[in-house]
């Protein structure tokens, strides 16, 4: 029987994971069990995929405030610290701020605007065209930001982003000083001592920094990349991919994944006889369009995948071939022709016009970004996802 459904993912729920957890069994289990109970089969490149969160946890790989706190009293001393570009958000980096001003005498926060980096805005565009302020050129302080543009709170959160960072900071009995811009420069007019807090952009920033005078200049990703008093690390990304665990602590990103999808790929080949591709997923990348907010406020959206997720997906635009290729056929006559051509296609079609519209993104940034909807970040309880289909096309 001719198969009638493409690609099928499904949420699978695993038991509560926990610090010390074998997450390699755990997700073998989940999947073979999920196999036999909702009788689907295991496939050669059907995908697992595991969210970074879980590992991180089983791994143990938290940190405190005060972990952060003598990082930063170790790379400035009691100099004062320029706070460059961090991104509007209490799980993503109002805890990091806490630590920052627990270990810091004193700050000076520089926030990009309209919006942070991954699209939290402090005000509309259109204000900015309205009030006349050139966001590229135009750098404001604190009373200045107000004149023109008054309090705004984030439309989802409900929380002035602006008061919130400061109110932190004042916690810890420190002075802080608000400026706005997004020229990176701007902050060397305040100190040369500086910690870039933007995820994608971060090696722009710190280079901008470096070369116009900034004497100690690091990035989150420098900060915990190795333990502290026993704490957790990250080698590669220190603070970068970190969430709230509680008031006083942060899970940071997983490190060490490859052995554990590597395992997983292994355990899975011998119970099963098939090659299962896996990987482990953080944050999706893709816009809300009402909220205006990219999704990747992680550093990469998967930092470990086993090979066969190598690559970009090399697809034909089937409207293209309908309408322009065979637009004369119809029926079976035109689903004969497309599948011949399909099965015929190029190994590479960059530069083709017959590619033309399909989505140009890495295999594990798509796949991602499909985990991160699907078991989404609230109480779902699926935190390994399972899809089938995904390289399969029109004629498979």
């Amino acid at each position: 029987m001719e198969r009638v459904v493409g690609t099928v993912v499904r949420g699978l729920r695993t038991p509560i994971i926990k610090e010390g957890d074998n997450v390699v069994d755990i997700v073998v289990d989940c999947v073979t069990n999920s196999s036999k109970v909702e009788g689907f089969k295991i496939s050669d490149k059907d995908v697992v995929a595991i969210t970074e969160s879980v590992v991180a946890r089983a791994q143990g790989n938290y940190a405190s405030i005060n972990d952060i706190a003598t990082d930063i009293k170790n790379k400035f001393g009691d100099e004062t610290i320029g706070v460059v570009f961090p991104i509007l958000s209490r799980n993503r980096f109002a805890i990091i701020l806490r630590g920052i001003a627990k270990g810091a005498k004193k700050i000076v926060l520089m926030l990009s605007y309209p919006s942070d980096e991954v699209g939290n805005h402090l005000v509309d565009m259109d204000v900015l065209d309205v009030k006349g302020v050139n966001p590229w050129t135009d750098v404001l302080n604190e009373q200045q930001f107000r004149d023109y543009f008054g309090y705004n709170v984030h439309p989802f959160t409900g929380v002035d982003y602006i008061e919130y960072y400061k109110s932190i900071i004042a916690e810890y009995g420190i002075e802080c000083e608000v400026v706005f811009s997004n020229n990176p420069k701007t902050i060397l007019e305040y100190t040369k001592n500086v910690l870039v807090c933007d995820i994608h952009t971060r090696f722009r920033t710190k280079r901008l920094i470096k070369e116009n005078g900034g004497i100690n200049v690091y990035g989150l990703d420098d900060i915990l990349t190795s333990s502290i008093n026993g704490s957790g690390y990250n080698e590669k990304y220190g603070l970068l991919g970190s969430n709230k665990s509680t008031e006083e602590k942060i899970k940071l990103f997983p490190r060490d994944c490859q052995p554990l999808v590597d395992e997983i790929q292994k355990k899975l080949k011998e119970i099963s006889g098939k090659t299962v591709e896996v990987m482990v997923y953080g944050d999706g990348a893709f816009k809300d369009p009402v909220g205006k907010i990219w999704e990747l406020a992680d550093p990469v959206v998967s930092p470990a995948y086993t090979s066969g997720l190598e690559g970009t997906p090399s697809e034909v635009k089937l409207k293209y071939l309908a309408d322009n290729e065979f637009g004369d056929l119809r029926g079976e006559e035109l689903k004969k022709a497309i599948s011949k051509y399909i099965e015929n296609k190029e190994s590479s079609l960059v530069g083709n016009m017959i590619s033309q519209g399909t989505t140009p993104r890495r295999l594990t940034d798509l796949i991602g970004s499909l985990s991160d909807l699907t078991s989404g970040s609230g109480d779902k309880g699926t935190p390994v996802i399972y899809i089938q289909g995904y390289f399969d096309n029109y004629v498979k």
